[in-house]
């Protein structure tokens, strides 16, 4: 898919044909098999889908950070600001990229945080380590007035405490604390509200908000919930099996669902107000990445497919300005690319 940047000026983020490969006993996993997605400055995208869609492998790749052995970028190309990180040697994506221009939130904030250092060690450590810092002390400065705008109590207070000492969603506080800390331009949300309660997690999708209003920065959300990324992006991403089945406007993509596999996963949500005795679902498994089908990778689950479904990947049709679908059923769209 191709999503349209929202302003006239070139994306933040633009990733075309991204393939990442895992080698494993049995083949090779496609695990991100022709991705395209843009991103702008101030934009939030929300990459959704099932587990094993190759969400998080997104934005791992965008990062290099890919299981080894047997993880690698097989093609195509991830470009921030202008300069194509998959060419990009391990070291300079550590010293200059990684942590500094692209950070992360990741799902669980207790296995991202090390137990054994305190929360001012760790949130200063970026500081020091792109050397935005010149002592231990400037450092601790820096992680107080970081933790402060992530909105920690007290930050002077409890900057010498350790992770188990804070609540789930303070560490999840302090985790978004670490990952803006260098002022990155590009913010990957790996489900970072999965692991917190409702109430904590509108806090969560306050403070994003927020953190993107002061600084600019561009958010790639990646989440199972629609119900989250309903209120939080600007554009959404339906991925399947390793690709991009749907993207559009975030109102566009929830009140004129163009894609079977898109309908079937917000018919799947249950709403207040409808008496249900079952909650829909999508019947049969995913295929397998490690010999995908040769036509559309929904076909055998879905309620509409045709014979061309299953002998023929479809292109993409545009049926509305920036909504795009692959899909055989919106042939007749205006374009296809």
């Amino acid at each position: 898919m191709d999503p349209l940047p929202t302003a006239a000026k070139p994306p933040l983020l633009r990733i075309r044909n991204l393939q990442t490969h895992i080698a494993v006993r049995d083949g090779t996993v496609r695990a991100v098999d022709g991705v395209n997605l843009d991103i702008a400055e101030r934009e939030t995208l929300g990459v959704v889908g099932e587990s094993g869609s190759g969400k998080t492998m997104t934005g791992l790749s965008i990062l290099k950070l890919l299981p080894r052995p047997g993880g690698r970028i097989a093609g195509g190309s991830i470009e921030l600001d202008g300069t194509d990180l998959v060419g990009v040697p391990e070291r300079e994506m550590a010293r200059h990229w990684r942590g500094r221009r692209i950070s992360m939130v990741s799902q669980d904030p207790l296995t991202s945080l090390n137990p054994v250092y305190s929360i001012g060690d760790q949130v200063g450590g970026p500081f020091r380590y792109h050397g935005l810092a010149a002592s231990r002390a400037e450092a601790r400065r820096a992680a107080i007035d970081v933790l402060g705008r992530v909105r920690i109590p007290s930050p002077e207070k409890r900057l010498d405490d350790y992770p188990h000492q804070f609540s789930g969603g303070m560490r999840q506080r302090v985790v978004a604390a670490m990952a803006i800390a260098c002022q990155p331009r590009l913010l990957i949300a790996d489900e970072p509200t999965s692991a917190l309660d409702v109430t904590i997690q509108v806090q969560m999708i306050d403070l994003l908000r927020r953190i993107q209003q002061d600084t600019g920065v561009g958010i790639l959300m990646i989440t199972h919930d629609m119900g989250v990324a309903a209120s939080m992006c600007d554009r959404i991403a339906v991925m399947y099996a390793g690709r991009v089945v749907e993207s559009g406007p975030v109102r566009r993509i929830y009140h004129a669902p163009a894609h079977p596999y898109t309908q079937a996963l917000l018919a799947s949500i249950p709403r207040l107000g409808q008496a249900r005795e079952r909650l829909d679902s999508i019947g049969g498994q995913p295929p397998s990445l490690l010999d995908p089908p040769r036509g559309c990778r929904f076909a055998a689950r879905c309620p509409q497919r045709m014979a061309r479904c299953e002998a023929e990947y479809p292109p993409e049709f545009e049926t509305a300005s920036g909504h795009r679908v692959a899909c055989w059923l919106h042939e007749g769209a205006p374009h296809a690319t």
